[in-house]
């Protein structure tokens, strides 16, 4: 299993507008063989710890093999989501792993 925690910040004021893109492009992605979790998360109101901030999501993914992940990034949903969304980010990081054993 693969896992991904991709930290997407927006410009300010546009991350509603992005996740509605995200949010959008959710459906084809969880119809996408190997796809076991993929969804956005934003700071918990009142949580303890660390805060992202008003403009980013981290999504939470799994993914049953690197070649899944793979044909998801190359997907024509994805290459669509990423043409929407391009022009309002800040910066996007993502970070491939692997169980730990």
């Amino acid at each position: 299993m693969i896992h991904v925690i991709a930290i997407i910040t927006a410009k300010p004021g546009k991350r509603d507008e992005v996740l509605g893109h995200f949010r959008a492009n959710m459906p084809a992605v969880h119809a996408e063989a190997g796809c076991i979790e993929y969804g956005p998360a934003i700071d918990a109101e009142g949580g303890p710890g660390a805060k992202y901030g008003a403009d980013t999501f981290v999504v939470v993914e799994k993914w049953e093999s690197l070649d899944h992940l793979k044909a998801h990034a190359a997907s024509p949903h994805m290459q669509a989501y990423a043409a929407k969304s391009r022009d309002l980010l800040a910066n996007r990081e993502i970070h491939v792993l692997s169980p730990a054993t």
